[in-house]
């Protein structure tokens, strides 16, 4: 698939550039290129990772790091073709030809998507699974989203933990999926399947995360896991704060048009007020207001939103789908009230509930709120309080310059992914847009 790609980009820009095909200087730079982002951009947005997710994410991530690879090599050659013999000032050329990889690139891709599933499904069959949890109830959540992956799990039941005959239920499965289920026995679970050979999926506690990012030290003889306390540096404050300050002043230029065409829908819709505020928690618990455009009705009740909510606004449905009621946040941003990348800043009344049921919901303010960051990204906005704690724990705890540039990227999965991304809670958490 990557190599059918690749020679579908040199095959037909060498129609202008025959010298992409033969021994030459610019042929080996273009190639080192083009691998390299394709090799960069893939550790980004995944693979071809038939079996493992859904065909229409696979295709998704594969095109994204398509185009970002065709670009960056089409800018890399154009560049290249700035000199004498060629264009004696930089001239962008051969767009058709760009657009006619990426139309050829992307039915490979399809293509390459359904053939591999089909084939990776018709030799793995589905893993015979048991779920075993605290609470039975809460449990089904995890089969609902097991039931989504049918071809990959095929899920024998539910039981507790308490169960009398869960050993003899553990040997019939291939895989066992522990839910909620208390470190003490889940160390005895976790011993049973290794002895007997299963599969083990397990959600973690803080205490997995730490273990997760900690590192094997000996004392003597004594095997240990090290973990070190530790907040994000003055160095990194320093380029994280850079980073937010450049990016968000270029997308706020870029966005403009956006952000104007939102503004003015909004208004003319039923002419109340373009903005909303609300106060929010960040970094220490310091509380800021935070900007969006609104996309309920003005003097409406102010709380969680519903399937069908008659208070969302035409416009505030479009604008909530793909995440552009967020925009105005560049502003917060750019003020240095939120940054890019960093837990979603939660309303001051959530922090309060979440903090009485989860006392650890606390160590999430360790980090400068953000715009975007793992909860954002792979969760939900009914994504449970608990889920993303540890979303955001995890985005923490393994804190990097190179992380944040991961995630700005991976970002834009978020818009292909709106019906997930914004489904509207039941009887949940959020107030006005999240």
């Amino acid at each position: 698939m990557y190599g059918a790609a690749l020679a579908a980009f040199f095959m037909l820009f060498s129609i202008d550039n025959p010298e992409i095909i033969s021994l030459s200087r610019t042929a080996a730079v273009t190639l080192s290129t083009y691998v390299l982002m394709l090799y960069l951009l893939t550790n980004i947005y995944g693979g071809f990772d038939v079996g493992r997710k859904r065909r229409r994410e696979i295709v998704i991530s594969l095109v994204l790091t398509g185009i970002f690879t065709d670009v960056i090599t089409y800018f890399e050659l154009t560049i290249m073709k700035t000199n004498e013999a060629n264009n004696a000032t930089f001239t962008i050329e051969n767009v058709g030809i760009l657009f006619a990889v990426f139309l050829v690139q992307i039915i490979i891709y399809i293509l390459m998507t359904y053939l591999g599933t089909a084939f990776f499904f018709w030799i793995n069959e589905a893993e015979k699974c048991l779920i075993v949890a605290s609470d039975v109830e809460e449990a089904k959540r995890v089969l609902k989203a097991m039931q989504m992956f049918a071809r990959r799990y095929s899920v024998n039941e539910i039981v507790s933990i308490n169960e009398e005959n869960l050993e003899e239920k553990m040997l019939a499965a291939d895989s066992i999926v522990l839910y909620e289920v208390p470190v003490e026995k889940r160390v005895e679970i976790v011993d049973f399947c290794y002895q007997n050979l299963k599969n083990i999926y397990f959600n973690p506690q803080i205490a997995d995360i730490l273990e997760h990012n900690s590192k094997s030290e000996v004392i003597d003889d004594i095997s240990f896991f090290s973990w070190k306390f530790h907040m994000i540096t003055f160095e990194q404050r320093i380029v994280k704060r850079l980073m937010d300050v450049i990016i968000s002043a270029l997308m706020i230029v870029v966005l403009s048009p956006l952000l104007l065409i939102s503004a003015i829908c909004i208004k003319k819709n039923d002419g109340g007020k373009v903005l909303f505020k609300q106060k929010r928690a960040t970094v220490h618990g310091k509380v800021f207001e935070i900007y969006k455009f609104r996309t309920m009705k003005e003097n409406v009740e102010n709380k969680s939103t519903f399937v069908g909510d008659d208070r969302i606004t035409s416009v505030g449905k479009v604008l909530r789908k793909y995440r552009i009621d967020e925009l105005p946040q560049l502003f917060n941003i750019l003020k240095g009230d939120m940054s890019l990348v960093g837990p979603r800043p939660e309303m001051l009344e959530n922090v309060n509930e979440y903090t009485k049921e989860l006392p650890e919901f606390r160590y999430r303010l360790r980090m400068k709120a953000g715009l975007t960051g793992y909860a954002q990204i792979i969760g939900k906005y009914n994504t449970t309080s608990k889920d993303k704690l540890m979303l955001d724990l995890m985005y923490i705890e393994n804190y990097s310059i190179l992380k944040d540039i991961q995630l700005l990227f991976r970002t834009l999965l978020v818009i292909f992914k709106a019906e997930d991304s914004t489904s509207a809670f039941q009887n949940d958490e959020e107030n006005e847009n999240g």
